[in-house]
């Protein structure tokens, strides 16, 4: 149930008479094992590392909070890599809505042909073509890849590119640049 923000996983989960308080009860424990309930998928400082290095921007989108997605990177060590970092709020609607991806991409002075976003998840890609950006999908966050070719083999994943790993990415993307 995850992917499409916290509101509708718990509306989902415990109702809709329920999930506002749901979603009190999580911010309030989450804070608490963000960090050590977070794993980096394999490879990310390396791949971080290397993308850096050939001077690509980067930022992170999520349907967390913000704050949440800092305090994870942070501890990671990995926030540094990072020019910005979004997640949904008052202004700002979770995915697939492009409005966070659209906001980074002008803090990035970046334009919609040159951005690529790189997620687990097919909201990810939803996510991409919402703002006209393209999307590479890589497993091993909260789907596996037979979820994720079955996506990519769907008409609505036509246009989206799976890698077997993460770190196929920085090849792919000067392949295509």
């Amino acid at each position: 149930m995850v992917g499409r923000g916290l509101e509708k996983l718990l509306e989902e989960a415990v109702g809709a008479a329920d999930a506002a308080e749901g979603v009190r009860l999580f911010r309030e424990h989450y804070a608490e094992v963000a960090v050590t309930g977070t794993r980096l998928m394999p490879n990310v400082a390396q791949v971080l590392a290397e993308l850096a290095s050939a001077g690509h921007r980067m930022a992170v989108a999520s349907n967390k909070p913000a704050h949440f997605s800092r305090t994870i990177l942070e501890a990671k060590g990995i926030a540094g890599y990072f020019l910005a970092v979004g997640g949904p709020g008052q202004q700002t609607p979770a995915k697939p809505d492009p409005k966070m991806l659209l906001d980074l991409i002008g803090m990035a002075g970046a334009g919609t042909a040159d951005t690529v976003v790189v997620g687990d998840m097919e909201i990810d890609a939803e996510f991409a073509r919402a703002a006209g950006c393209r999307a590479v999908l890589v497993p091993g966050g909260s789907r596996s890849r037979e979820e994720l070719q079955r996506f990519v083999a769907s008409p609505a994943g036509t246009d989206v590119v799976l890698l077997h790993a993460l770190t196929e990415f920085p090849g792919w993307l000067t392949a295509v640049s």
